[in-house]
């Protein structure tokens, strides 16, 4: 087996770009990497991550979770999840889903902030404690 260690890769034709065969896989430029997506199409990578996940089960401590810090429970059903890096702004995606349990039970974001959301949970809109999920894509501070 070979070992690569190296600083800097740089394309041939064009610095930026990496081929594989003839095909770009890899463009990057000094904020924004692309990289070869479904047929021809790049698709940005920081773009495509999801920034925070996190599943908060009844009682409010979170099972597991990735750039979360932390978790209030404000209420019944009702949760503030702190991010631990902040995004930029609060226009990004929450998407917020829970364990089915029966009839008439939504999870839902009631706000975001660049360094927190908070996800309410309700059972025949009455609020109530669930497992909850909850993911967000944007762009971090």
């Amino acid at each position: 087996m070979s070992t690569l260690v190296l600083d800097t890769i740089t394309g041939l034709s064009t610095a930026t770009t990496i081929t594989i065969g003839s095909t770009p896989v890899v463009s990057a430029s000094a904020t924004s990497m692309t990289i070869r997506g479904e047929g021809s199409a790049q698709t940005s990578i920081q773009q495509g991550l999801c920034k925070c996940w996190v599943q908060t089960p009844s009682g409010g401590t979170a099972a597991d979770s990735f750039n979360h810090s932390g978790m209030t429970d404000n209420s019944t059903g009702n949760y503030t999840v702190a991010i631990a890096n902040n995004m930029a702004n609060d226009d990004y995606s929450v998407t917020i889903s829970k364990i089915v349990g029966g009839s008439n039970r939504d999870a839902n974001a009631e706000s975001v902030a660049t360094g927190n959301f908070i996800i309410v949970s309700t059972a025949a809109s009455a609020v109530e404690d669930q497992t909850c999920f909850g993911t967000i894509h944007g762009d971090l501070a």
